[in-house]
């Protein structure tokens, strides 16, 4: 007798925790850190607003109260994404 196949996981993304730093995410089976300087659209978000994130496709994560999306690989590799946001770039 088999043993029947073990369900799929239910969230692909978690945060973890949430410091005065920034955010940690688990993605797949990888943490990741984002740190309020590079992502600081989540600086003064509120802790439920930060924790509701989806997985919008595989490589793209998606927070709906708050209208953030982002690249998973922009995450794991911001210095390939220069693009800073004008409201907070450094003078």
């Amino acid at each position: 007798m088999q043993s029947a196949q073990q369900g799929t996981s239910t969230s692909a993304v978690e945060v973890t925790n949430i410091s005065s730093h920034g955010i940690w995410l688990f993605i797949h089976d990888q943490e990741a850190f984002l740190p309020f300087d590079l992502f600081p659209w989540f600086k003064d978000a509120p802790v439920r607003k930060i924790l509701h994130v989806e997985f919008v496709s595989e490589h793209h994560l998606y927070w709906p109260d708050l209208d953030i999306d982002l690249d998973v690989e922009s995450i794991f590799h911001p210095g390939n994404y220069p693009l800073v946001n004008k409201q907070h770039a450094p003078n």
